[in-house]
């Protein structure tokens, strides 16, 4: 899948189904349905769905490029913390607060 990012912390959620598909689903290797399984709970990391499913990285990373190219799920990032302030910043409001 170009432009998408499968590393350890990329966000699996399964895809809006777009109509019965049940055939489509059923073609599925059973390591494919399990990582599909496990995504009905919850949205899971990368990370989460290997350990889940006791497979190793590699392997649950092509699974989950195969069910991202079938329409199957999304993967997203998780959302980045905020910036923290610049230390500038923070030495003018402690500095501003000593002078009180």
């Amino acid at each position: 899948p170009s432009g998408v990012r499968l590393d350890l912390i990329a966000l699996v959620t399964l895809a809006a189904p777009q109509g019965p598909e049940p055939a489509e689903e059923s073609l599925l290797g059973p390591e494919h349905r399990a990582l599909l399984a496990l995504c009905h709970k919850e949205t899971q990391s990368v990370a989460e769905l290997a350990a889940d499913a006791d497979l190793p990285v590699g392997v649950v990373r092509v699974l989950v490029g195969d069910l991202l190219e079938a329409g199957h799920v999304v993967v997203s990032r998780p959302v980045p913390p905020a910036q923290l302030p610049d230390e500038i910043i923070l030495r003018e409001v402690i500095d501003g607060l000593r002078a009180l």
